[in-house]
């Protein structure tokens, strides 16, 4: 098949899912067009069945914000035809599903596009459900050919948001040779010099991941038992979170470290992953530490109880609750061996329920029925 991704090329894990799908398909004899503003920044390496078409705006005085919108469906319609796309595949409803719809409907009637939409979350759950944009994305969903969400949590959120339930889950997926944890001891020294076990939070640094929640479960863990935090990524909240490690007196225990290419180097330096998030409708960070062997200790919101077994691979708790995450990750921290015991079943649970090879046929089966429809 010849495919059409969109993805934003920077923010959040619809990009990250959106690029490792399509790397997935070429690897599976597929040819895929990434169309998007900017290279996506998983996309590390393109080739004959992997492309980038770039979406390029036109700068107009009159213009006070540039029309991405109407730029990317001409470049959607124009890559359809010169490509011979079968599909398009966007992710992220708004504004993709609605660029992606415009320019089907510039190749009617000469010429049939399919567009299917993947659901990620905060498209339906917080900008999709603003009274603004409610009836422009309910329209983007409806008008899609086929319609994905990555939990059954969003499938539900998006049948009572907007009254739409014609929805196939299929969740989010890991490739367990890419996500393994392995040596990384100089990674390793640099995170915690006095061999400290280390706890990690990797995020977009917005404040619904509540990053600086984890300074506080890190001052109550250092209250019982010696460790490190090192907190992966950047955004609004980094500032607040390292200003309150100062006020509590835990910053030389905290290392900010900023965006890094390399995850999995980090999840295989660390023993526990941090998910204090205030809404997540998958928890793909949950996903990739498990497959690294790393026990999540995690809010019980969203699709997180859907990756992450309570007791079996890690910890869930009430939003905000740092008082029972802090035990919790203390536990972990003070028994080595019930440690490395959650994180083999957490990768066994991660790679058995969703792996490349179980979700990316499920994928390819969805295009298939909306093709041959």
């Amino acid at each position: 098949m010849n495919i059409g991704i969109t993805v934003y090329p920077t923010y959040g894990g619809s990009g990250i899912v959106g690029s490792e799908l399509g790397k997935e398909l070429a690897a599976r004899g597929h040819t895929v067009h990434f169309i998007a503003s900017a290279l996506p920044t998983r996309l590390t390496r393109l080739s004959e069945r992997v492309r980038f078409h770039e979406v390029e705006m036109m700068s107009y005085p009159l213009f006070e914000h540039q029309p991405y919108t109407l730029a990317l469906a001409t470049k959607m319609s124009e890559v359809a035809e010169s490509e011979n796309l079968d599909l398009l595949h966007v992710h992220y409803a708004i504004p993709h599903s609605i660029s992606a719809i415009l320019a089907r409907e510039s190749l009617k009637p000469h010429r049939r596009l399919p567009v299917i939409t993947t659901l990620h979350g905060t498209d339906i759950t917080l900008v999709g459900a603003d009274r603004s944009y409610l009836p422009i994305t309910r329209y983007g969903i409806v008008q899609s050919d086929g319609v994905t969400s990555i939990s059954h949590y969003l499938k539900q959120a998006t049948s009572e948001t907007f009254q739409f339930d014609q929805i196939e889950v299929i969740p989010n997926f890991i490739c367990g040779t890419d996500y393994r944890r392995h040596d990384v001891p100089e990674l390793r020294r640099q995170l915690s010099p006095d061999g400290l076990p280390l706890l990690a939070h990797v995020s977009n640094f917005r404040p619904v991941k509540r990053p600086v929640d984890c300074v506080e479960i890190m001052a109550r863990v250092l209250k019982k038992t010696p460790a490190r935090l090192v907190m992966v990524g950047d955004g609004s909240e980094r500032q607040n979170a390292e200003h309150r490690a100062r006020c509590l007196g835990i910053h030389d225990s905290c290392v900010f470290v900023g965006k890094q290419p390399n995850i999995v180097d980090y999840l295989s330096a660390s023993d526990i992953l941090l998910l204090p998030s205030e809404q997540e409708s998958f928890g793909l960070a949950a996903l990739e530490a498990m497959a690294c062997e790393v026990p999540v200790v995690a809010s019980r919101v969203g699709g997180v109880p859907e990756v992450v077994t309570d007791g079996e691979t890690g910890f869930l708790s009430a939003v905000g609750d740092v008082e029972k995450m802090s035990a919790d990750a203390a536990r972990l921290v003070a028994d080595e061996t019930f440690r490395r015991e959650m994180g083999a079943r957490a990768r066994e649970s991660a790679l058995s329920r969703y792996s490349t090879d179980l979700i990316i046929p499920q994928y390819l089966n969805f295009y298939e029925r909306i093709l041959a429809a």
